[in-house]
């Protein structure tokens, strides 16, 4: 056999087990994520709000404070913070819950004509018709209960089930930021092997920050509109409307809906008129397009990397699985799932396929197990291993 030869590529069939395999193990991750989505959900939340908060604690570890302290202050206000919120809004529920008799009976009034309107129909379409008797069937009545309320805490089990999962996550959190360096040292000694531990943790890292601080941009600019318009509108409460109708309007798909929905509330009581409405509604929803096409690719889809189509797919994956919480996380679980393909050699393959600007397939990405054998040679973290087994 010459010596410039190339090994043969890898049987058919063994590529077909292989690709049999690697769609086992992704049915079986996704039908345990779907199953254990409270475990899941609490374990990711709490990650993601330790890797966002770890600056805090590691500029007082800086200046001699013990990390174990500066947590559990950092934890501490947070849940009293995070109570305080809670107390606020269910006063807020409270007293529009009160105002529901009033809502009803302004609604009742504005439609009051379109209602007229359709009973008239009723009655023309009723006098054309012959009144020939007819044998009167009996109606069963079956009653259904919406699906909402189960979609917005699916993933969570049930209302209790997001009680738990909400007292868990900050003593979860503590730990992770407390025991950072074991965590890391964890995550080196059981996939330094296979994949670039520093460079998936730093990326890790960025993408959690970069998709927070563009988040808070974009939603602090659309507040800040919000509140102008409403104010200039007199609205009443048009400083909190404004910023929760703004920081609503940067959820996917169903955003536009829930900012509108606030406002538009508030304003039943206060006109009679159409104009406001219309001026409120062309607000939200003009934000929410400018922000979607412009100010998201432009402050969060550079620091996350995924493309359009991919995050649209996300959204849809994650919402279909663990309901709305899964909608608000599905940025950055997509951007976590590209992480870990840029991490690994083999995977650059799905890298691309959920990267805004895919990167050259280079030529090592082949079938070829003498390609593969060449470029693991040239890896850092994988050149000791290659070596030690061409000793033996």
């Amino acid at each position: 056999m010459p010596d410039n030869a190339q090994p043969e590529t890898q049987p058919r069939p063994l590529v077909r087990v292989v690709a049999l395999v690697w769609v086992v193990v992704i049915a079986i991750i996704v039908a345990f994520g779907f199953f254990a989505s409270s475990l899941c959900i609490t374990f990711f939340l709490a990650g993601f709000l330790a890797i966002l908060l770890d600056p805090i604690p590691t500029y007082f570890e800086r200046l001699h404070v013990p990390r174990v302290f500066s947590t559990a202050i950092l934890v501490l206000s947070g849940m009293l913070l995070v109570t305080l919120l809670i107390y606020v809004s269910y006063n807020r529920a409270s007293l529009m819950i009160d105002d529901i008799p009033e809502y009803t009976d302004k609604i009742r009034d504005a439609v009051k004509p379109i209602t007229q309107n359709i009973e008239k129909v009723q009655k023309s379409a009723g006098s054309i018709t012959s009144a020939a008797p007819s044998k009167r069937v009996q109606e069963v009545r079956v009653s259904e209960t919406s699906t909402w309320p189960s979609y917005l805490i699916r993933g969570v089990g049930s209302a209790w089930g997001a009680v738990i999962v909400g007292g868990i996550v900050p003593f979860l959190m503590f730990f992770m930021l407390v025991r950072k360096s074991h965590l890391y040292n964890w995550l080196a000694n059981a996939f330094g092997e296979n994949m670039d531990v520093a460079k998936f943790t730093s990326g890790l890292t960025k993408m959690v920050r970069g998709f927070a601080v563009g988040n808070l941009i974009i939603g602090a600019a659309m507040a800040a509109v919000t509140v102008a318009v409403f104010y200039e509108l007199k609205l009443q409460g048009a400083i909190p409307l404004g910023i929760a109708s703004g920081f609503l309007n940067l959820v996917p798909f169903i955003g536009a809906i829930l900012a509108a929905a606030l406002p538009i509330l508030g304003a039943t009581l206060q006109y009679d008129r159409a104009g406001p409405f219309l001026i409120i509604l062309l607000t939200v929803f003009a934000l929410h397009l400018v922000s979607s096409n412009l100010l998201v690719p432009k402050f969060i889809g550079s620091r996350v990397n995924i493309g359009p189509v991919a995050a649209t797919m996300g959204i849809l994956f994650w919402g279909w699985m663990w309901g709305v919480m899964g909608i608000l996380l599905a940025v950055p679980l997509t951007a976590f799932v590209k992480l870990l393909a840029d991490c690994h050699p083999s995977l650059i393959h799905i890298s691309n396929l959920l990267a805004e600007t895919p990167r050259p397939v280079p030529s090592w990405a082949q079938t070829s197990q003498a390609k593969v054998t060449q470029v693991t040679q040239g890896i850092p973290f994988l050149r000791k291993r290659v070596r030690a087994e061409t000793k033996n």
